[in-house]
């Protein structure tokens, strides 16, 4: 009888959750992004969170909060309840997080389920036109002639563009300093006005100010030519093996989030990206919408916290 009860519970206790799962969303979904208004992880989620609202029939509440390399805003999320209704939609530097952070309220690997990938974005390597070069080349034997002269911004240690520089930097073999912003607005600001000297920027973000002649373009970080830009050679062609980075934007949700839930979010995401509205806004920003699904976004993830650990010992990546 005892082991009667018990099945009859694990059933009732399925059952619950499978009728949760067909039931959801009944109320507003709230997505955490880690980094400030304006910056790549935050333009591109709206555009497709605003698409998914519309295909749930739910408010999708979005929040910035920001700080130490996107972790303040991630630990609010592996503390939530796994039900479906606080979400996260953050960046690859996710996967970097666990080697800067050693003490970290959550873990990184275990306390997230992998939903989906919103898109990818090549980063591209910008300069003031008054710096006075044109070319990446150029670009690399100013920096040799002025070994630790010249500087580059970032949106914090570990932050996916501060890996797509130090990515570079050591392919290219020059000393550069690294100036840490909060957002990215500053960093770009820092950059036309010529006080940095150089940035990785998501090309979503920088695309505007290359269009308008306050930025030059000089070299992409992706496998391929970006379609936003496509006279511009990526970082291999010009040269520098290994020196690639692929910059992802995607979301996650607690660890026990029911797999259904999951599942539809994935979906969801999938139909957003393809929508024809939503597609045109992230090709004129320079978005790859490849979709995967959880369990391909999940190996990606796990891959990428073995590569990444390696690497941030070897470029010296630490937290102040």
């Amino acid at each position: 009888m005892r082991g009667a009860r018990i099945v009859a519970a694990a059933v009732l206790l399925l059952t619950g959750v499978q009728a949760q799962a067909d039931n959801w969303p009944t109320k507003p979904i709230r997505v955490i992004i880690p980094f400030g208004a304006g910056s790549a992880t935050d333009v591109i989620p709206r555009i497709v969170l605003d698409k998914m609202s519309a295909q749930l029939g739910q408010p999708i509440v979005v929040e910035n909060r920001g700080g130490a390399g996107g972790t303040l805003g991630t630990a609010m999320v592996a503390k939530a309840d796994p039900d479906g209704y606080t979400l996260l939609a953050t960046s690859s530097a996710h996967t970097i997080a666990p080697a800067l952070y050693p003490n970290l309220s959550y873990d990184a690997g275990r306390d997230f389920t992998a939903v989906g990938v919103m898109g990818s974005v090549p980063n591209v390597l910008i300069v003031a036109p008054s710096l006075g070069v044109k070319t990446v080349q150029e670009f690399v034997a100013m920096a040799k002639k002025k070994p630790g002269a010249v500087s580059f911004a970032s949106l914090g240690v570990g932050s996916a563009v501060h890996m797509s520089a130090e990515r570079f930097r050591l392919s290219a073999g020059y000393e550069a300093v690294h100036v840490p912003f909060k957002g990215g607005a500053d960093a770009l600001t820092e950059v036309m006005a010529g006080r940095v000297d150089y940035y990785f920027c998501p090309i979503a973000t920088a695309l505007p100010f290359i269009q308008d002649g306050k930025l030059l373009a000089l070299a992409v970080s992706s496998p391929t030519r970006a379609a936003a830009l496509p006279d511009v050679p990526t970082t291999l062609e010009a040269g520098f093996p290994n020196s690639d980075y692929t910059f992802w934007i995607g979301m996650f949700a607690p660890a026990k989030t029911p797999k259904d839930i999951v599942a539809k979010l994935n979906a969801e995401i999938a139909k957003a990206v393809a929508s024809p509205d939503v597609k045109a806004k992230l090709t004129t920003l320079g978005v790859s919408t490849d979709v995967v699904t959880p369990a391909q976004y999940d190996a990606l993830v796990k891959n990428e916290f073995g590569t990444y650990a390696t690497f941030a010992k070897t470029a010296g990546m630490k937290v102040n």
